[in-house]
């Protein structure tokens, strides 16, 4: 859960404030895509005892090229807005303590020094608390702005509101990380599981995982949908617009739940820095460690001690924090969304390749459900990637 962010908050709130509870279905089926997706990632290490990173290279080293590039623009561009991000409610709930930028940039230093001391166990542990807080505080506004069933029920058919259609795919699309889905693998490995007797082990985690995801969402589209939707209340555009809604809670509720909801936005955004610092520092590391011809270290190296995840940790906080001072980067964030777009298909393309060849062992490969969502996926990715691009043109 790692993987549900600010932007999923945005992305599900404007989705009921603007369509009420017409894209709920499309929330649902982004969670069953990435399901497929983080499945085929936990079963390609369990099944082969390789790595994401030894898999990608297997491929040919023009992956490995094509990774390296990707995670250092996007570590620069995301470390920025997550941030950014924990900056907002910490800035909201203390006013007038510290200028934006200072909050932004101690957020990333906590998250880098928690990183930088800990091991995957203790981990585990804090991100638990953090993900339990963010879970009743969506789920808890849902239930208090009372939602009305019978239009959620109704929301459950696929339908397709005027000029509607790209904004679904996003949703479907956005639903649950992106490259925090590549480094499931690497987590299941750091927790132990590293053999193929863990594979149905892994597979209900990661299911719960995603119905946690998907009540999350779902509860954030009530919300959007009861509060916003109804009362024709438009909200600011990015991550700002949370605060919009604490504006909206403050005036129906009071102020205790608009500071709980605060609360809960901050464990939102900073339980994404503590997971993107070490999961995506993990891959990174096993990138750096794949790029030495002849040096096989397999799944026993510690790779959380390496020097290449301790480099990409301060590449994740430090240098980002010069977006935090310029204020609205928006040259970097055009090309990252632009390069950005590129991962996702990359991710579910070569996930078909490995899990379809004589790489996986025969009985671990992807049979027709697994292929024909990772195929959906596929085809979601590539039309949301030039659309990207089309945008941009």
């Amino acid at each position: 859960m790692t993987g549900v962010g600010a932007g999923d908050l945005v992305a599900t709130l404007i989705a009921g404030a603007r369509f009420g509870y017409a894209l709920l279905w499309a929330a649902v089926i982004g969670c069953i895509l990435k399901i497929a997706l983080a499945e085929a990632t936990g079963r390609y290490h369990l099944a082969t005892g390789s790595t994401m990173l030894e898999g990608w290279r297997s491929l040919g080293r023009w992956t490995s090229w094509y990774f390296g590039l990707y995670i250092l623009l996007w570590g620069f561009v995301y470390g920025g807005t997550a941030m950014s991000a924990t900056a907002l409610p910490l800035a909201a709930l203390f006013p007038d303590r510290l200028p934006f930028w200072a909050w932004g940039a101690l957020s990333g230093m906590a998250g880098a020094a928690f990183v930088f001391f800990n091991r995957y166990a203790i981990f585990e542990m804090v991100m638990k608390l953090f993900i339990a807080l963010m879970f009743l505080t969506v789920v808890g506004l849902a239930i208090l702005v009372a939602p009305d069933f019978g239009a959620a029920l109704n929301g459950l058919a696929p339908t397709l509101p005027s000029g509607s259609a790209i904004y679904t795919l996003g949703l479907i699309g956005g639903v649950g990380g992106t490259i925090t889905l590549a480094a499931y693998g690497y987590w299941v490995n750091a927790k132990g599981w590293r053999s193929p007797a863990w594979i149905p082990m892994m597979r209900l985690d990661n299911r719960v995982a995603y119905t946690a995801t998907g009540i999350f969402v779902v509860a954030m589209l009530i919300v959007g949908a009861e509060l916003l939707h109804s009362a024709g209340i438009a909200l600011s555009s990015g991550d700002r617009g949370l605060l919009d809604l604490a504006d909206v809670l403050r005036q129906r509720f009071g102020k205790p739940v608009a500071t709980f909801f605060l609360i809960g936005f901050f464990a939102t955004t900073f339980s994404s820095i503590l997971g993107v610092w070490h999961g995506v520092s993990m891959l990174f590391a096993d990138f750096v460690r794949n790029l030495r011809p002849g040096k096989d270290e397999g799944l026993g190296a510690e790779l959380e001690t390496s020097p290449a995840f301790r480099f990409y940790l301060l590449w994740l906080t430090f240098p980002p924090m010069l977006l935090l001072l310029l204020g609205q980067p928006f040259a970097l964030i055009i090309a990252y969304g632009a390069f950005g777009a590129f991962f996702m298909p990359f991710l579910a393309i070569t996930l078909m390749w490995l899990l379809n060849s004589a790489r996986t062992p025969a009985e671990w490969r992807s049979g027709w459900f697994s292929n024909s969502l990772l195929a959906a996926a596929t085809l979601l990715f590539v039309v949301l990637c030039a659309d990207q691009i089309r945008s941009l043109i």
